[in-house]
This record gives C-alpha cells, sequence and structure tokens, in this order.
C-alpha cells in the first residue's frame, strides 16, 4: 500500500489555472470553442476551412449566427493585406470581431454567395461568424489569403 501526502501531488502551474478560469468565464458566451487558428505574415495560403453558415441567434443586422463563433483567428503580427472569403449558398453574411472592432460584410449583390472581407490585419484576436440572412444553414468554405485578386 502506498500512502500519498498532500506535497506528492502534482502542483498546478499558474499558467494552467489561468487558462482554465479564463475557458470557465468565457465558454458560456461561446468564445472557447477550439484552440484560435495562429498566422502571421507568410503564413502558408490559402489557408481554407469549412463549416455550415447560420444558427439561431439574430446578430441585428449581419443575419443569424452561431452562439460560438465558427472561427477564432490569432494574427500574432499586423498583416499589411489580408483578404477572407466565403464561398456557400444561402443569403450569406460575415461578422468578424477583432481588435478594431466589430465588422458585418454583405454579399455585393443580393443573389450572391460569396462574401469578403480585406484590408489592413492589425495583431490580435478575430472571432469570425459565418451567417445567414434568411435563417438558413449550408456547408460553406472560407479562405484566408494575403494576396490581392
Amino acid at each position: 500500500m502506498k500512502i500519498h501526502y498532500p506535497c506528492d501531488r502534482a502542483r498546478p502551474r499558474l499558467s494552467s489555472i489561468v487558462t482554465l478560469a479564463l475557458a470557465m468565464i468565457l465558454a458560456p458566451v461561446g468564445a472557447v470553442r477550439s484552440q484560435p487558428l495562429q498566422i502571421a505574415p507568410g503564413f502558408p495560403e490559402p489557408l481554407t476551412m469549412s463549416g455550415v453558415s447560420g444558427g439561431p441567434n439574430n446578430s441585428g443586422d449581419c443575419g443569424f449566427v452561431s452562439q460560438a463563433p465558427n472561427h477564432v483567428i490569432n494574427v500574432t503580427q499586423d498583416l499589411p493585406y489580408w483578404r477572407i472569403a466565403v464561398q456557400t449558398a444561402g443569403a450569406p453574411s460575415l461578422m468578424i470581431q477583432g481588435p478594431r472592432g466589430r465588422f458585418c460584410v454583405l454579399p455585393a449583390n443580393a443573389a450572391a454567395g460569396n462574401v469578403e472581407f480585406s484590408g489592413y490585419g492589425d495583431k490580435g484576436i478575430y472571432t469570425i461568424f459565418v451567417g445567414d440572412r434568411s435563417q438558413g444553414q449550408h456547408p460553406y468554405s472560407l479562405s484566408i489569403s494575403q494576396k490581392r485578386k
């Protein structure tokens, strides 16, 4: 029989405690879904991801979105230029929350299934919601590039 004394237990690291506390605080609002994708200038491109658009939450101006972000991106260094493009069916929208605030991007015309956001990318965390203005849910493809069209 082995006796365990309190000093035998592994001591949690402060970073683990902080991470757990943040996860517990942010999880109810859907901010922690998975590890953020980290990108910096020179990232391999295009980065592509997929998912399902829309959700139960009415964002007001940017259609219906999921409770948690579809993607979380950590830009570790300023990007001189980046483009986030979504291709999907339905009535897509793109809601991005980042260091400079919240942006809602709608397609160039109502019949288009493509939505794009481009410009300077400040260092920081970006939460991306792929929405649908008519409460639909559709598979989508999202790509991130540093190349101009």
